[in-house]
């Protein structure tokens, strides 16, 4: 496979790496892989600034050995520089960039999917809903926010969020990780109530993207219920989402040799089919 690593800002984290399958496997300089289009990979870690980019690295190699270009992204997590609203803005940046480095790799951009673990999973949703992002009621938040104008975005098309942190509410109501989100959004929601609002991906439904929400089902570090309650709100909302269960823990979800990667997997090149 062909690796190329940009930059789509000035810090050390915003950076993406680019995995495009060799020609041999049906691809000819990006533009025609197996499944078309690009798989965004985002890692997960609960958006501590300890756990980066290398979480990804196995999953965009495993993709791209199947045919499918993906763009391993890095962004500022907590403790380097991100949590609101950088992480927020790194995102979307980071998948606006697919459009400055299109020309280089004859890149499809019609397709778009994201691939997004646990936290990963969150920015993930919450990427796709960017749509939305305006109209939910907190324009404080949204003027802290920095983001291309949706006329120049590239916006997915698709997500497979890998036992994801859904429900942003219920996340910082149970502590998870010892009060992560808090951790992400610079303090909890007494204190800053339109932001947590803003970036809980259950505040911008309904969206016009397809979800497959794939949980772990022995997975001790996310509930299941982030992604029940996902699904349950996006259905009753009109959304098209979907919740599998797959075999193994909340680490499976990013082991290529795993079942419960394999599936993950399959439901990308479905969404990019």
């Amino acid at each position: 496979m062909l690796r190329h690593k940009y930059s789509y800002g000035e810090h050390p984290s915003q950076w993406g790496e680019l995995f495009i399958p060799e020609p041999s496997n049906g691809n000819h300089r990006g533009a025609s892989s197996v499944a078309g289009g690009i798989a965004v990979v985002i890692h997960g870690g609960y958006w501590r600034s300890q756990y980066g980019a290398e979480l990804g690295e196995p999953l965009a190699r495993d993709l791209a050995a199947h045919g499918i270009t993906a763009w391993n992204l890095e962004y500022r997590r907590a403790g380097n520089g991100g949590g609101w609203p950088h992480t927020f803005e790194d995102i979307l940046a980071g998948i606006d960039h697919l459009s400055e480095i299109a020309g280089d790799h004859d890149l499809q951009l019609g397709k778009v999917v994201a691939l997004g673990h646990s936290a990963g999973g969150h920015l993930a949703v919450w990427a796709a809903g960017r749509q939305r992002l305006s109209d939910i009621g907190t324009p404080d938040a949204d003027r802290q926010l920095q983001r291309s104008p949706e006329d120049n975005a590239v916006h997915l098309t698709g997500v497979v969020s890998q036992s994801g942190l859904l429900n942003l509410a219920a996340a910082e109501k149970l502590n998870l990780s010892n009060g992560a989100v808090c951790n992400l959004m610079g303090g909890d929601s007494h204190r800053f109530p339109k932001r947590h609002k803003y970036a809980d991906p259950m505040s911008s439904l309904p969206i016009d993207v397809p979800v497959y929400a794939v949980h772990a089902t022995d997975d001790e570090d996310v509930p299941a219920s982030q992604s029940e309650a996902y699904v349950a709100a996006a259905t009753a909302a009109g959304s098209a989402a979907q919740l599998l269960r797959v075999p193994g823990d909340h680490f499976d979800l990013i082991d290529p040799k795993a079942v419960a990667y394999k599936k993950c997997r399959e439901l990308v090149q479905r969404l990019l089919s």
